[in-house]
């Protein structure tokens, strides 16, 4: 045998570092995982695993070994028996393998095949009825190879077979099922059947039955480095939210095949590396779990603060660590609702005696509020009921009182003027703004636009500069959002337009960072089925602590201090993961070289 220059193991024991921080923030649609983020580093180190394998490069090749093309006689010369004696069906010949489709140079011995020559059979499943009686006849599903391994506690169960469907669709240890119907992620993923439990093959999962003189393990390694290398999303054809391959394009696959003890050493190799990934996988993951748990114990002693005075001895401790605590995007984003949570409960800046108390405001905006309405500026609202002391969550500072938002602002909705009528839409006079719209901060335009007859004739008020907009309904993260009108614009119906009494830019500000802390919280109190709704009595009736309105000066003005640090932080955090990804990519193509 030839000596082993090559030492994979080393791709992982040397580099540690660079697998296991190479960490990005997940996107919230996520891929099937709850996790908020994705070791890119392992991830692309199981690719390179499998890619060397593929290659070759994983183990050394032994010259005493029959070469690939000794193998695939004996291949095609067990198909030829089989055919003959009936317990397969003769194949068509298939393309011969074009110099494109080479992908790399092979060691000595190894040989280019198509999938198709090395499988005796591959086939649809099953699709008669199902259903959940466990003592009918146990069938997969799409979902028994979620996770790549047999699922038995997600497998059908047929009502009925015959017994030649039993003896066809009864699967045998060593088949590969093949996920060729799926989105886009999972389109291509396997698992292999080696089970002593009896399981029959069903729809939307081809089977691959490879030819008894090729190992299915070294077969399977192939289909997933194809998949992850994104081969599959490339073969398949797309539809919304659904892409699918079909038997001939498995059967077209061009894999590079070595001999089969090769083929052993392989699969034994990638096992034992892929468990090395496992153990980083896990550890890294017990590391940011614990991160995280430290995180959350050190904010919350500044949110346990006393005052002003303890949170600046609390933060000053923390600030010390910045660099090494908030290196994630959950930290950094936990640091900025501990900021939020810490200025609605009075804590962030230190109370002044001399300040006019929120009493007072609140006398004053009443006052203002009766004229607006008496004026016709605004309408006049009913009396809302007292803050109950079940509704108070903290005790406020001396100065502070809990009041609703229905008694500091006029809350209004709008309207959707009538798609048929073209005399509402065609002459784009007026802003209209849609719930969708509230992801940013500021709205300075509108995507869409109504007339003046539309205003005239319809639900749709028009709401002047300064009016703050929050979803009541919306897909995904709309519902609870907040921005503020930049310009003069009415609004639909699935949106509440708030125009505060008093008319102080940071008192403004103010009111946008409570609903920025309290968006679960508002959330929450949606009602409704599949798509939970607010509505604009629950919205105006939402319980707010509020400050004096000079302190309201200082708190925004911190708040904005600390944001532009948390914005520091993961800035430095893009620029290190970046950093992090550029550092795996390159020892991934220098493996490869």
């Amino acid at each position: 045998m030839s000596k082993d220059t090559s030492k994979p193991e080393q791709l992982i024991t040397e580099h540690i570092d660079i697998w296991t921080n190479a960490i990005l923030a997940k996107s919230t649609s996520g891929r099937g995982s709850s996790k908020k983020y994705e070791l890119y580093g392992i991830s692309k180190l199981r690719e390179l695993i499998l890619e060397l394998a593929v290659r070759g490069k994983l183990v050394p090749q032994d010259a005493n070994d029959e070469t690939a093309f000794e193998l695939l006689e004996r291949v095609s010369a067990e198909k030829d028996w089989l055919v003959k004696e009936g317990k397969i069906k003769k194949q068509k010949t298939l393309a011969k393998i074009g110099e494109d489709e080479k992908l790399f140079e092979l060691p000595q011995g190894w040989a280019w095949v198509r999938l198709g020559d090395l499988l005796d059979r591959i086939s649809n499943g099953y699709s008669g009825k199902q259903n959940k009686t466990k003592n009918s006849y146990p069938i997969t599903r799409i979902e028994t190879i979620s996770k790549s391994i047999i699922d038995f506690e997600k497998i059908g169960y047929a009502l009925e077979m015959s017994e030649e469907k039993l003896l066809y669709y009864k699967m045998q240890k060593g088949d590969i099922l093949l996920s060729h119907i799926n989105s886009d992620y999972h389109v291509g993923k396997t698992a292999i059947y080696y089970d002593e439990r009896v399981l029959f093959h069903g729809t939307n999962l081809l089977l691959l039955r490879v030819n008894n003189n090729i190992f299915s393990d070294y077969v399977n390694i192939c289909l997933n480095q194809l998949r992850l290398s994104g081969h599959f999303i490339d073969i398949a054809q797309h539809a919304i939210g659904q892409s699918s391959v079909n038997q001939k394009k498995i059967k077209d696959i061009v894999i590079a095949l070595p001999s089969y003890p090769d083929q052993i050493r392989i699969v034994a190799k990638v096992d034992e590396l892929m468990l090395l990934c496992d153990q980083l996988e896990q550890q890294t993951e017990a590391s940011i779990d614990a991160h995280a748990t430290l995180v959350e114990v050190l904010l919350a002693t500044l949110i346990d603060s006393k005052d002003a005075d303890e949170l600046a001895q609390n933060w000053a401790r923390v600030s010390e660590h910045f660099d090494s605590l908030f290196t994630t995007e959950q930290s950094i984003e936990a640091l900025k609702q501990t900021v939020l949570q810490l200025a609605v409960m009075g804590k962030l800046v230190p109370q002044n005696p001399g300040d006019e108390p929120a009493s007072v405001l609140l006398e004053k905006i009443a006052e203002e509020k009766e004229q607006l309405a008496e004026q016709g500026e605004i309408r006049k609202s009913k009396s809302l009921d007292k803050v109950d002391e079940e509704e108070k969550l903290y005790d406020l500072p001396f100065n502070w009182e809990w009041t609703r938002l229905g008694d500091i602002a006029a809350v209004g909705t709008g309207a959707t003027p009538s798609r048929t009528e073209s005399k509402y839409w065609s002459s784009q006079d007026i802003n209209w703004v849609s719930s969708g719209e509230t992801s940013e901060p500021f709205i300075f335009n509108t995507k869409e636009k109504v007339s003046h007859l539309a205003i005239k004739e319809t639900n749709v008020s028009v709401y002047p500069p300064g009016t703050l907009v929050v979803a009541m309904y919306g897909q995904g993260k709309t519902r609870g959002q907040i921005t503020e009108l930049k310009i003069e614009a009415g609004t639909n119906q699935a949106c509440a337009a708030i125009r505060l009494i008093q008319p102080d830019e940071r008192h403004r500000y103010y009111i946008k960072l409570f609903f920025w802390k309290s968006y679960e919280e508002i959330r929450s109190n949606a009602a409704g089925g599949a798509q939970p709704n607010l509505n604009v009595s629950k919205i105006t009736s939402t319980v707010i602590p509020l400050p004096p309105l000079a302190e309201q000066h200082r708190i925004v003005a911190k708040v904005d201090e600390l944001m532009a640090i948390c914005d520091q932080l993961k800035e430095k955090l893009k620029q290190s993961q970046e950093t992090q990804v550029q550092l795996t990519d390159a020892l991934v193509d220098r493996a490869l070289g």
